[in-house]
């Protein structure tokens, strides 16, 4: 079990954690309700959709432990706060690239940001969460999903009004947070790993708990597959059949929304009942909603959005907080592995989904894809007690 600092709750730390979190992560919201947009600017195919989408992941997957690393090996606020104001910089920037190559770049830099942030943040969390470790947690986890939730209708809101340059006036919004944030951030404790290698310092972190952590990491690799295989494709599949950008921005507001709900029920529950039944029944009920949401028409498609992201995000948080307790000395590198190289692994598989979709449609491969959560469900049976 993860030792707390704090036998109470430290919430002005908590609350500005999770305001990094918002930050960052509204930024890179805006890139999946932009697709189609990008889609007719540059003539894409969905292959080259599920390209940018894949960029955007991968390079989540490579700073991320890395970040985790250096998190747990020093004390210093430059990933903290130099990643989400690395964000703010370059995602706004999307509507100046003049071709797919230098719009795949922006999104690259953008995801760098995005990813350096996330493990030394929710690494702190536990230092500062007390007796409340998998609420705290969720609370975190609300500031990046609720962060996607608005961060869709501001840009496509913005970009329907004024154009794909205007995106770079919403920079405006995140100055005045980032200035909070430098004098509100305390500086991380880190994890006395300095005189360890990288591969020592893995070992060192996951000790004996490496298979189940590993499990954990499995099961939060297809979860992410999942959600962003949907959050990637669906808009394309909707934008086809004639909604508007604005409704696109609002049902993948919805579904992250949703997923920040949920999220809170989830870690408010795991720290009474345990993780285990919170993990079955949000992969058994993914399968049948994502159907649900597949093949929803009209004004039906933003229940269906929002109840299909309160099952498929439910558990992100859980993955998080459940690795961390079952490897304590090194928080942030196995958060950087439950977050970002899960995120990142599940995400990169997007190209593939993309080219399925260009040869069987959209509709076709979402509606096989539901099956991967029914997998899922069996895992979850070696997953360790809390």
């Amino acid at each position: 079990m993860v030792t707390m600092s704090f036998q109470k709750t430290n919430v002005q730390v908590i609350v500005a954690l999770t305001l990094v979190h918002f930050t960052g992560d509204l930024y890179a919201s805006f890139i999946n309700p932009l697709l189609p947009v990008f889609a007719d600017t540059f003539s894409l195919s969905l292959a080259q959709i599920g390209l940018l989408a894949g960029v955007n992941r991968f390079f989540m997957f490579v700073v991320q432990p890395v970040a985790g690393y250096f998190a747990d090996h020093y004390r210093t606020r430059f990933f903290i706060l130099g990643g989400p104001l690395l964000t703010m910089l370059f995602v706004p920037l999307v509507g100046f690239a003049p071709s797919f190559f230098i719009l795949s770049l922006i999104i690259a830099v953008g995801s760098i940001g995005q990813s350096m942030f996330h493990p030394p943040v929710a690494g702190m969390i536990s230092t500062y969460s007390g007796r409340n470790f998998s609420f705290s947690m969720s609370i975190f986890n609300v500031g990046g999903t609720f962060a996607f939730a608005v961060g869709p209708i501001l840009i496509t809101s913005i970009v329907r009004a004024y154009g794909l340059k205007a995106g770079a006036f919403s920079i405006a919004i995140g100055l005045p947070l980032m200035v909070y944030l430098f004098k509100a951030v305390p500086l991380p404790k880190g994890e006395n790993l300095v005189s360890r290698g990288f591969t020592g310092s893995i070992r060192e972190a996951l000790g004996d708990a490496w298979k189940a952590v590993i499990m954990v990491w499995a099961i939060m690799v297809l979860r992410a597959f999942i959600s962003q295989a949907w959050i990637t494709f669906t808009p394309m599949l909707y934008a086809r059949e004639g909604a508007s950008l604005t409704s696109i921005g609002g049902v993948v507001s919805l579904f992250t929304l949703a997923g920040a709900l949920s999220g809170l029920v989830a870690g408010h529950l795991a720290d009474r009942i345990g993780y285990k039944p919170i993990f079955y029944v949000s992969h058994l009920f993914t399968a049948p909603i994502i159907l649900l949401s597949v093949f929803s028409k009209g004004m039906w498609i933003y229940p269906s959005a929002f109840a299909a992201g309160f099952v498929a995000l439910a558990t992100l948080p859980l993955g998080v907080s459940l690795g961390q307790e079952l490897a304590p000395k090194g928080k942030s590198m196995v958060s950087s592995l439950m977050m970002g190289l899960a995120l990142g692994v599940g995400g990169m598989m997007s190209p593939l989904v993309g080219k399925l979709a260009d040869l069987y449609t959209i509709r076709t491969v979402l509606c096989w894809l539901s099956i991967v959560p029914l997998v899922t469900t069996v895992l979850v049976i070696w997953l360790p007690k809390k």
